[in-house]
């Protein structure tokens, strides 16, 4: 078995966590099945199953195109991450990579910023969830109620063993999966074989027939990105696993390296199948696309059993939120940039202190539910997709980063390198950078943008404080870390040496 060597934190005494773990505290129990379902599962949310509807009333057709290139910059993204991930897994993940290639208080601030952004897209997903129960309810019952309802329920599953949370969202996943895969094998029956009440209209010529495949302009196509940039939101949480995962010397790239057919398969092969039996007008924001496609296919009772999935996808996603937040908040505090009871992990190995603190933030979302139930989605949605930029624009930085110091030999070389790289996590900054120009364009979505300086103020002005409290501390000053290459410079059955080798002689 190849060395997997980790970054060594001192531990609080007290710690829980025993048992086949890291220096962390956390269990290395998450195996290759559970890795590659979280990383599955966590591209497939509200983001393609609700925010999807919004994306086509407004693009038309030509929203596969936006998906297909957008699915392109993530997977440079995720291969980026996978480099940094293999010169060194850690569960803190973008904020110790950003903590070690551009300084303490960028890792400060990408940690509290992804950390924001789980518990923002928990409030989403929860609101989301909350809207999918009205389809059988018909608004018999408060959507703010729902949205409580699920949040307690969530709270109380982080509770339990990091392994039962990955065979819960094994689980979670698969049933998404199965579902995307049903409905495009049944639309393509449906655009063959003829059946359903759809089949008189059910046609690939629906992709350009109704004013043609940019039917409101390309401008309007750019329009969307920020929606399609949300639904892919969350494929990064691998990189939080890496602390908790078995052997991520295997897990881990196999994971990143289904990212082009996940895309592939789950949203481009989706919606050219959706649209083909069901002309993009039909659909409309706040809507589901796979619920409309069923209804209008006829076919009541696989309505129903879509809803069901997407509640189900909703649900899993904030359960992931509130798994990351609690591993973030933990982090900050083992680096000395966050409250030292975040570092307590109970028996089992889980921070049930950061965990607890998320979850109560998240119940912002009932409160928004009930003064706004209609707009909920539309309020958060924008601020989420700011915020989780903010992570790959740090894993991108950070892999440039190192590959250059990598390829000056101060740094061992990552034996999972990004292809193209630099070339490719710079058209991934500059894409990214287009969005956010996009989302200034945007009245609707341009108040995330107001938030971020405010937000960014606040890390400022709350970094320059716990600095004057502690100037030497080690939270506040660059530290050299040692490299753990992994899968690299040790036998097999061998611990591994720590010590960094001598860079080579240019």
């Amino acid at each position: 078995m190849t060395s997997v060597q980790v970054e060594q934190h001192d531990r609080t005494p007290g710690e829980g966590g025993t048992g086949e773990g890291d220096g962390e505290g956390y269990h290395r129990a998450l195996g290759a099945r559970q890795i590659q379902m979280i990383a599955i599962g966590g591209a497939i949310g509200t983001g393609l199953f609700l925010g999807a509807g919004k994306a086509i009333s407004k693009a038309g057709p030509s929203l596969i195109l936006a998906y297909a290139i957008a699915g392109l910059v993530i997977f440079f993204i995720m291969r980026a991450l996978g480099e940094l991930l293999m010169y060194r897994p850690v569960s803190g993940s973008f904020s110790d990579y950003a903590r070690e290639f551009l300084g303490p208080f960028w890792g400060y601030a990408t940690g509290w910023t992804y950390w924001l952004f789980w518990v923002v897209t928990g409030i989403t997903e929860v609101t989301a969830a909350a809207k999918y129960m009205s389809y059988w309810t018909n608004d018999g019952f408060p959507q703010w109620a729902y949205a409580l309802i699920f949040t307690v329920i969530l709270y109380a599953a982080n509770l339990i063993s990091v392994k039962l949370f990955g065979e819960l969202e094994f689980w979670f996943s698969m049933v998404k999966v199965t579902a995307i895969v049903g409905m495009i094998l049944i639309c393509a029956g449906i655009l063959t074989i003829g059946f359903s009440d759809a089949a008189a209209t059910a046609s690939v010529s629906n992709l350009w027939n109704d004013r043609g495949f940019f039917p409101n302009g390309i401008g309007e196509t750019l329009m969307t990105l920020q929606i399609v940039m949300f639904a892919f939101l969350a494929v990064e949480l691998v990189g939080v696993t890496a602390g908790e995962s078995k052997d991520p010397a295997k897990t881990l790239p196999k994971a990143i390296n289904t990212v082009p057919w996940r895309i592939a398969v789950f949203y481009v092969g989706a919606l050219i199948m959706i649209m083909s039996v069901i002309p993009w007008s039909n659909f409309k924001a706040g809507e589901s696309p796979f619920v409309l496609a069923f209804e209008k296919m006829g076919l009541g009772v696989g309505a129903a059993i879509v809803n069901f999935v997407v509640l189900t996808a909703a649900l899993s996603s904030c359960n992931s939120g509130m798994y990351s937040t609690g591993r973030m908040l933990r982090d900050l505090a083992l680096n000395g940039q966050g409250p030292k009871f975040f570092t307590r992990l109970t028996k089992n190995g889980t921070p049930l202190v950061g965990t607890t603190f998320s979850a109560a933030l998240m119940l912002v979302g009932v409160w928004i539910n009930y003064v706004a139930p209609g707009k909920a989605f539309d309020y958060v949605v924008s601020f989420a997709t700011i915020s989780g930029m903010w992570a790959w624009i740090m894993i991108l930085v950070c892999q440039i980063r190192y590959r250059s110091k990598a390829d000056r030999g101060e740094l061992p070389q990552s034996p999972f390198r990004a292809p193209g790289a630099p070339w490719t996590s710079w058209f991934a900054l500059f894409f990214i950078g287009m969005v956010i120009v996009m989302m200034g364009v945007d009245k609707d979505s341009r108040v995330s943008l107001y938030c971020a300086p405010l937000w960014g103020l606040i890390l400022g002005v709350s970094y320059l404080v716990l600095k004057s409290r502690n100037p030497s501390g080690a939270a506040f000053n660059k530290v050299v870390r040692t490299p753990a290459v992994v899968g690299a410079g040790a036998d097999e059955g061998d611990g591994g040496d720590a010590t960094p080798k001598a860079p080579k002689s240019s």
